[in-house]
């Protein structure tokens, strides 16, 4: 079982980037103008428009690469910095997230220093 603790975290930390895309996808489907809403509301935290797609592009890739363990250094550290730049963005507005992502920041600096986990495909290439 130890050695599974590691793919349980990089899938769980994968998880929350994929339930974030998911997340917005719906909302932005649930009203016809629903990307502009998701738009006005990046708004709100002082994020111009381009950061919309740019957000959820980087999420879905990120996220999906991570829960198959592709390239896991490399995203980790990705993401680790998108976490940190929403922590700064949205800290600003909401505290209590920014711990939140902090603590996300966290979780992928660990990953990315430990990448090679089971059930992974960064394994299956060695």
């Amino acid at each position: 079982m130890c050695k599974y603790r590691s793919a349980i975290a990089r899938i769980l930390l994968s998880l929350v980037f994929l339930g974030q895309v998911f997340l917005t996808l719906s909302e932005i489907s649930a009203s016809p103008d629903g990307y502009q809403l998701y738009q006005a509301k990046l708004a709100a935290f002082g994020l111009i428009a381009i950061f919309a797609p740019l957000l959820i592009l980087v999420k879905a890739v990120g996220g999906l690469c991570l829960l198959v363990g592709y390239k896991t250094k490399l995203f980790a550290f990705v993401l680790a910095v998108l976490a940190v730049f929403l922590a700064v963005v949205l800290g600003r507005v909401l505290p209590e997230v920014m711990f939140l992502y902090l603590g996300i920041c966290g979780g992928m600096l660990m990953l990315a220093a430990n990448p090679q986990t089971v059930l992974s495909m960064d394994i299956r290439n060695k």
